[in-house]
């Protein structure tokens, strides 16, 4: 939970708020919170996870106690960590979308895998997951999507283009960490 946290926190906190980059989902929302009205990230992810932590206590409880410990710990992460983004690098945003993307993705998939979560849409995606019985990572990408085509008025056509590569980037690292069947593949 630790580590998947720090690496959603350092790519949130180096790579997409420097360059004002969503991501989807509730990181998303947190982060055009933050935008807009300079509402910190991380307290902004549990203030609109509480609603899907109580669908998460009634429908899948596991799924809740899973996935408390990894909201409060990667969103005080988030939170603290705000002031590397001091050392951001003068990378093109592209680059930062993608580099943004893959440590968030790399942070959600590593706790994804140990049956945990940051919980917000992550744990939504996990439930729904699970209900169909599909790839966690497909639904996130589509919560994402929704998210930034929700929040589309805020963005110019540059900002829109990288916050979909940042959600592609998730979403395929996701996928890679949370596959049963590329795991035992890549360890071969």
């Amino acid at each position: 939970m630790l580590i998947g946290s720090l690496l959603l926190s350092i790519g949130i906190n180096l790579f997409l708020i420097p360059d004002q980059i969503l991501d989807g989902g509730v990181i998303g929302l947190g982060l055009i919170a933050n935008y807009i009205w300079n509402i910190k990230v991380g307290f902004t992810i549990i203030c609109i996870s509480v609603p899907i932590f109580a669908l998460a206590w009634f429908s899948f409880r596991s799924y809740f106690y899973n996935s408390l410990h990894g909201l409060l710990v990667s969103s005080f992460l988030i939170d603290w960590l705000s002031s590397i983004r001091n050392y951001h690098f003068p990378l093109d945003p592209a680059v930062s979308s993608i580099i943004g993307g893959v440590l968030v993705g790399g942070g959600i998939g590593y706790m994804l895998r140990h049956q945990t979560s940051t919980g917000g849409t992550d744990l939504l995606a996990q439930i729904i997951a699970n209900l169909f019985k599909i790839n966690v990572g497909f639904v996130i990408l589509f919560i994402d999507l929704a998210v930034i085509a929700a929040g589309g008025y805020l963005f110019s056509a540059d900002t829109f283009i990288l916050s979909v590569i940042t959600i592609i980037s998730v979403a395929l690292s996701t996928m890679l960490l949370t596959s049963q069947r590329l795991i035992p593949t890549m360890l071969d």
